[in-house]
């Protein structure tokens, strides 16, 4: 089985190219993923649960709204099952064709080889205005 590590580097090199059925493969049947509060996507923070809601509600909304998104590993920091990636954000969202240049922080939590869950950290009012909106109020 691979390492907590080699799972975490293998869901960035499949998302790095784009093969998002790679990345899902990692996941466990009932992953918890959330975004940073405030996230537009999610502004209160809520997890999306199990990879076919992930898909719905944040790779094929991502996919469509943004140009050239990268995520650029910094500094990887493993702690057991547990695997934190400082990163930064990069790309170009298309309704605003404003660029998005962020620090990020992701945690990602595996067991026996699948992901069951991921917190993503970031500079919210950033990407708020990026997108064009006005700050997102989280619980509404």
């Amino acid at each position: 089985m691979a390492s907590t590590v080699q799972v975490i580097q293998d869901v960035y090199q499949a998302f790095g190219q784009g093969d998002i059925p790679r990345v899902l493969a990692h996941f466990h049947p009932t992953i918890e993923w959330r975004l940073a509060e405030g996230h537009p996507y999610s502004p209160e923070g809520r997890p999306w649960c199990g990879p076919e809601a992930i898909a719905r509600h944040f790779f094929s909304r991502a996919g469509g709204e943004w140009e050239g998104f990268t995520v650029s590993p910094r500094q990887l920091h493993d702690a057991g099952d547990t695997v934190v990636l400082e990163c930064r954000y990069t790309g170009v969202y298309k309704p605003t064709g404003r660029r998005l240049d962020a620090q990020a922080c992701h945690v990602w939590k595996v067991s026996n080889g699948k992901v069951t869950s991921f917190q993503q950290y970031i500079d919210t009012a950033r990407l708020q205005d990026v997108m064009g909106m006005d700050r997102v109020v989280r619980g509404q």
